[in-house]
């Protein structure tokens, strides 16, 4: 059996732990062997000498250790390890010609380390300190289809164009118009087609820096795509992106792939994994810790795999527990107790319009807010939290409320307990706990990502007392457990406080998952916008499905959503009987 040891140095706090307690409490260590040692102001582990006693691990007060015995099967060496005691990574995926490969994981769990090997950014090491070579590769992989792909890299046969993950990045290295930065790397000589069909030809004379996430996400696909390629590797191409916007570059995406092109993605909304790719990836192990990625699975099984936890094949529960869906929509159980209301509200914000009806929010109610960007949903619930005033109409303002904005501030040097100090004296338990902050305690707002930024700000959110909870795309940089996680703890905690929530985001399944009811947005993106509902969940959604052109049916085995393949029997059936929203 493999053991393995894995320090995560951005947790280790010598200081915090009374000066290196897991050197003094290391079984080895008192003998007089040098199992944990100091290193640059951390420590660091003798994986020859560690016994496995798992004394360390359960004692660090931060979380910062990891000693783990892999599966028999893994009797080998990682494709690559961060240095002694980092993130090691076990296979990788396989391109296939003429497919659309999806990757799913949790977040820190390896996929972007494993696409870059296979864009070639990244050498691997195959757990040496040294970079291995394209024969070292080859002869590591003998007899799979990953040694075919790094003969052909080798040969040069395939040429890889790369979309990373932080799009947000690019303003910060690229200067000029977009119409600059696409006419650069344009190999194909189509900028005007790429540009037309994601829908950016409007903004090919703005410059770069001026642009927003949606857009920039949009540029740095067209960029991917305008290279001449083969191998085509995305890696979260729909984040910033509205649903409207994500069936659009998924749609892109999938037409890419063809008998000459092999195409890979990495995902975290799972109806648009599931719409745009053939076959599956599983990743699964520790994050931060290990990442062991699977054999390839047809995406409708490989998602179900995923959600039940269990490779059956590998005899290896990754989750020691299964996520199921609902197998019908909710049936509102409404209360009689009004919280707020809205009536004739109109608000201009410059050249742009909002119009709300009529509506009203009972009591231990969860509404989702579903529409494209720049149609209104944050200005919105900014009026709801009182951050802006509406022109017309009123707003019942007699309810508490507390807000968690869709943009999350992170410039503070504060430590994340001194922010949640009402979080982790109230909710231990409800939030802090299922929400995995722990860990995060005695970090810096500044120091976090964005995931663990976002976990945060919702535990701040939803710490406050407050009758209402209105919470701006919570899903944002999470993964797809963390997003289903959240949706239970969310309902849970508004169910035991008495409460109701406002929930806006842009992944369907999120969404589904989550609400009782939904609000609709209409109109033209910047121009105007309209707030429709709240209506049931089969209402709001099939008035939603039916504007996007798609239906929606539940997976006969994990009874999620699942999106209608265009003009299958099913869909032209459910769309004949006006049912968008499952049959």
């Amino acid at each position: 059996m493999t053991r393995i040891a894995v320090v995560e140095r951005e947790k280790c706090n010598p200081e915090g732990c009374g000066d290196f307690l897991c050197i003094r409490v290391c079984p080895v260590n008192r003998m007089g062997e040098e199992c944990i040692v100091k290193s640059e102001g951390k420590v660091a582990i003798n994986e020859e000498l560690c016994t496995g006693c798992g004394i360390c691990p359960h004692r660090c007060p931060f979380e910062a250790i990891s000693i783990i015995n892999l599966p028999e099967e893994l009797d080998q060496d990682p494709i690559h390890r961060y240095g002694q005691n980092g993130f090691h990574l076990y296979n990788l995926p396989t391109p296939i010609f003429g497919k659309v490969v999806g990757i799913l994981g949790k977040n820190g769990i390896g996929k972007s380390t494993a696409i870059k090997v296979l864009a070639s950014i990244l050498k691997p090491n195959l757990g040496k300190d040294k970079e291995a070579d394209y024969d070292s590769l080859i002869d590591y992989f003998k007899g799979s289809e990953a040694q075919i792909f790094f003969e052909k890299l080798k040969e040069q046969k395939i040429k890889v164009a790369y979309k990373p993950q932080q799009v947000e990045l690019i303003p910060k290295t690229q200067k000029g118009t977009v119409k600059d930065l696409l006419k650069k790397v344009d190999e194909k000589k189509e900028l005007d087609k790429i540009s037309r069909l994601l829908s950016i030809d409007k903004i090919l004379d703005h410059n770069i820096k001026d642009i927003s996430g949606g857009e920039l996400q949009r540029v740095a696909i067209a960029a991917t795509v305008l290279k001449k390629a083969n191998l085509y590797i995305f890696d979260e191409p729909t984040s910033y992106l509205d649903i409207k916007q994500r069936l659009k570059v998924a749609k892109f995406i999938k037409e890419l792939a063809d008998e000459n092109t092999a195409v890979l993605v990495v995902e975290h909304d799972l109806i648009i994994l599931d719409y745009m790719t053939d076959l599956v990836h599983l990743m699964y192990g520790k994050p931060s810790v290990y990442g062991i990625v699977s054999l390839p699975k047809t995406t409708k099984a490989g998602i179900n795999v995923y959600l039940s936890g269990f490779l059956r094949e590998q005899n290896v529960r990754f989750r020691d527990y299964e996520i199921r869906f609902e197998t019908k929509p909710p049936t509102p159980k409404r209360s009689d107790h009004i919280l707020t209301s809205w009536q004739g509200i109109t608000k201009k914000f410059g050249s742009f319009s909002l119009k709300a009806d009529k509506g009203e929010i009972f009591k231990d109610d969860v509404i989702g807010i579903l529409g494209e960007n720049g149609i209104g949903k944050t200005s919105f619930v900014r009026i709801l939290a009182e951050q802006a005033k509406p022109d017309k109409g009123q707003v019942d303002t007699k309810v508490t409320v507390s807000y968690k904005p869709q943009y999350l501030e992170a410039d503070s040097d504060e430590l994340v307990m001194t922010v949640l100090q009402k979080a982790i004296t109230k909710y231990t338990n409800q939030l802090i706990n299922p929400l995995d902050i722990k860990p995060l305690l005695m970090r810096k707002l500044s120091e976090l990502s964005g995931g663990e930024l976002q976990r945060v700000s919702i535990a701040l959110c939803l710490g406050n007392d407050a009758q209402l909870y209105l919470l701006d795309e919570p899903s944002a940089y999470l993964d797809v457990e963390q997003r289903l996680r959240l949706g239970k703890i969310i309902g849970e905690f508004i169910e035991q406080k008495g409460a109701s929530a406002l929930i806006v985001d842009h992944d369907l399944l999120f969404i589904d998952y989550i609400s009782k009811d939904l609000i609709v947005f209409d109109g033209e993106p910047a121009i105007s916008g309209e707030c429709k509902g709240p209506f049931n969940m089969e209402t709001g959604m099939s008035m939603f499905l039916k504007d996007l052109g798609i239906t929606f049916r539940r997976d006969e085995e994990s009874h999620r959503p699942r999106t209608n393949k265009l003009d299958s029997v099913k869909d032209r059936e459910q769309k004949k009987k006006n049912k968008y929203y499952y049959s």
